[in-house]
């Protein structure tokens, strides 16, 4: 288990936590980004996730074709200009945190640099995310990791060799890690999301929590991954259909975000193993033996002088054919339970 505050706990025995990620949805518009902040924390997220980054953190202005993106949604972007719009300054951090304090939610972000890490540490940030595209820079791995404070990662496009590595790096120093099955592909198709690397990851990471981090435009694969036991499933949260941003094919609105803590919440209550005083109550409903007839002291028993009938009283029924042949001990009246201190 880990806890993050007395609302927040990852863990198998608990739902999975709902976690909204913000991006670039807010669209450069710091009065969107906080709305964003402020509906997620109203429509069902238990935790806010947002980016902190400038695009120095990220890359530079270099020119040659290798700064430009040559497939997907962002085919044709230059890295600085699309890391430019999408980047959530840092002079509104502050006020998103403050809006998610004021709602008793916990916000935390992927750092993409050292600089980052210590702005976020003047938050008071309870935990971080390590992005997909960040689980080889070990380096910065290594400076997150030092704070101490537990860790989501992303585990897209890696394989078990890097996935170890940063595992090894992050437990130099604790072992509070949740790792998130991940598809890098903007939006992924509902085929391609590989929902049974959950068990995959389970079996071969016993000692780590694990959730999903879903990239499609929809909430089913997210639902889907219930009954798999994940400890989180994160989504990106935007304000509305309309909404056309990097990040918005692949993100869902405030009502979606709200059906999916709903179903969320019925399909763990469905498949948890909770004993209830209404099974108590309802196993008296079984059937026991009961005294077909008037039996006579030293009796035989065979199947004309006894019966199956309900409620449980006496012995049960699934001992009546260890029982015919055997005599009875007492006289017992027609549909009177028999009890084994009857039975010789």
């Amino acid at each position: 288990m880990i806890k993050i505050s007395k609302q927040i706990h990852f863990s198998y025995t608990k739902r999975p936590k709902i976690i909204a990620e913000i991006s670039g949805n807010h669209g450069g518009s710091k009065a969107k980004f906080l709305r964003l902040v402020n509906l997620a924390c109203l429509n069902g997220a238990d935790l806010i996730k947002i980016q902190t980054y400038e695009p120095k953190d990220i890359t530079t202005r270099g020119k040659s074709k290798h700064f430009y993106i040559e497939k997907g949604i962002w085919k044709g972007e230059h890295l600085w200009d699309l890391y430019n719009d999408a980047c959530t300054p840092y002079k509104w951090h502050k006020e998103a945190f403050d809006i998610a304090k004021k709602h008793k939610k916990e916000i935390f972000s992927s750092p993409f640099s050292k600089r980052a890490v210590d702005f976020l540490e003047k938050l008071k940030v309870k935990l971080y995310k390590i992005a997909s595209f960040e689980i080889t820079d070990l380096k910065l791995i290594n400076y997150i990791a030092s704070k101490k404070k537990p860790i989501i990662i992303s585990t897209g496009m890696t394989n078990h060799q890097e996935i170890k590595r940063a595992l090894k790096e992050i437990r130099k120093f604790h072992n509070k890690i949740i790792l998130m099955h991940c598809v890098s592909s903007y939006p992924t198709k509902l085929e391609e999301t590989n929902l049974s690397k959950i068990t995959e990851l389970k079996k071969k990471y016993k000692n780590t929590l694990i959730g999903l981090s879903d990239h499609t435009s929809d909430i089913i694969s997210s639902v889907a991954s219930v009954p798999l036991g994940v400890v989180a499933i994160e989504k990106h949260f935007k304000l509305n259909d309309n909404q056309q941003t990097s990040d918005s094919s692949f993100s869902i609105t405030p009502h979606k975000l709200k059906n999916l803590k709903e179903n969320t919440e019925k399909i763990y209550k469905s498949i948890t193993s909770i004993k209830q005083n209404k099974d108590k109550i309802n196993i008296r409903l079984r059937r026991s033996i009961f005294a077909k007839k008037d039996l006579k002291k030293d009796q035989i028993i065979s199947e004309e002088t006894i019966h199956t009938l309900r409620p449980n009283i006496g012995i049960c029924a699934s001992n009546y054919f260890l029982l015919l042949g055997k005599k009875i001990n007492k006289k017992i009246k027609k549909n009177h339970p028999i009890f084994f201190k009857d039975i010789k």
